[in-house]
């Protein structure tokens, strides 16, 4: 389903008290989703609002707990791989994708229908 589509849009909750709960973990947190939610530190950006979009795509192409278990898979891969936190974040395919992306204003209209997995572990 493409983003134009009318039911893909995410329900934004901005100024969380979940994202400040979390950033105790990891400091430069600004938001996280969780489907069909995308919970915001502070009012956010396009930036951070589309990279988090994207994440909403990928639950949906992996039926939510597909989404949860590849992004364990590869988180766990990750640490074991670079033995880093940071590295094995940032290794994780949704991620990379999200990341790559998130600067593209016209993305999300045009991303092609599982594009994560042109990002290998």
């Amino acid at each position: 389903m493409k983003p134009n589509d009318n039911c893909w849009c995410p329900i934004i909750v901005k100024n969380s008290r979940l994202v400040e709960m979390l950033s105790y973990f990891r400091s430069t947190l600004g938001g996280i989703t969780l489907f069909p939610f995308i919970f915001i530190r502070g009012e956010g950006d396009d930036r951070l609002i589309r990279h988090e979009s994207i994440h909403i795509l990928q639950y949906r192409e992996t039926v939510v707990i597909g989404f949860l278990f590849l992004y364990l898979w590869d988180f766990i891969h990750g640490l074991i791989k670079y033995r880093n936190y940071n590295d094995a974040y940032r290794s994780i395919r949704f991620e990379r994708e999200a990341y790559g992306n998130e600067l593209d204003e016209h993305y999300l209209e045009m991303r092609e229908h599982y594009a994560w997995l042109k990002y290998k572990v």
